[in-house]
């Protein structure tokens, strides 16, 4: 199996959660990875090569694709993890447009900007892997998460116009959807729910747990699995998809 060895993997968000163990994963198998986070601190520990960018804006898009491109060589695989949660959301009509634009500037301008950049190299060298972390939350809306929920939704789009667009050149676009993860994301977001309902995070998780039929949540490793596959030569077939990691269940 050809699988990613000797491939060039541009990875963000992988500072932690599912993006540091699916750069670490990649490596694992072959592949020469950049990471990409805000974070340094987070980045250093990881063993791999890294950039630090601000991918919420398109010079740091720019950034990242060209400190890959000069250190390590043209990008085969780009797998888009980066994006901020929902745990500071309200309801639509408390919404916080400022933090509306933040959360589609980060989880929805920043991949356009990446795709656009990445595509084009693929495109002309007739093969690449394109993966974007959306969510559950891309496919059934959770309350009070407007910004997240419409990002993610968005997200699903612009896979599907990278799999129309490039899918002739040999190029795959899909993404994985994540079912609840206790990723430090989600456990903002348990902290946060927890407050205002009088419980401890702890019991929030309990709650997540039981929407699936497995009784508990998603693991970091499980998604990087699936992104892994779907960076391979081997998921040749595969393209426009979005793939649920959700142990059955809705969310």
């Amino acid at each position: 199996m050809a699988g990613v060895e000797g491939r060039i993997a541009l990875v963000t968000g992988a500072g932690r959660g599912i993006g540091r163990v699916t750069a670490k994963l990649l490596a694992s198998r072959g592949a020469r990875v950049m990471a990409v986070a805000r974070s340094e601190n987070e980045l250093t520990s990881l063993g791999l090569d890294y950039t630090v960018a601000d991918l919420g804006t398109a010079q740091g898009c720019c950034q990242a694709v060209e400190e890959t491109t000069g250190r390590l060589g043209p990008i085969d695989i780009f797998i888009c993890n980066h994006g901020i949660g929902s745990a500071h959301e309200r309801v639509i009509w408390e919404q916080d447009p400022e933090l509306w634009s933040e959360t589609i500037r980060i989880n929805l301008d920043g991949p356009f900007h990446l795709s656009r950049l990445i595509t084009s190299g693929m495109v002309e060298r007739g093969y690449g892997r394109v993966v974007y972390t959306s969510s559950t939350a891309g496919q059934v809306a959770e309350a009070a998460s407007a910004a997240y929920n419409s990002s993610k939704h968005g997200l699903l789009g612009l896979m599907r116009s990278v799999a129309l667009d490039a899918g002739a050149y040999n190029v795959t676009s899909n993404a994985v959807l994540p079912g609840w993860v206790r990723t430090e994301m989600a456990e903002r977001s348990a902290v946060e729910e927890a407050k205002e309902r009088g419980m401890s995070a702890d019991e929030i998780w309990a709650e997540r747990s039981k929407l699936y039929p497995a009784g508990r949540v998603v693991t970091p490793q499980e998604v990087a699995e699936v992104i892994a596959f779907l960076s391979s030569e081997e998921s040749s077939g595969v393209n426009g998809e979005a793939i649920k990691v959700a142990l059955g269940g809705v969310w």
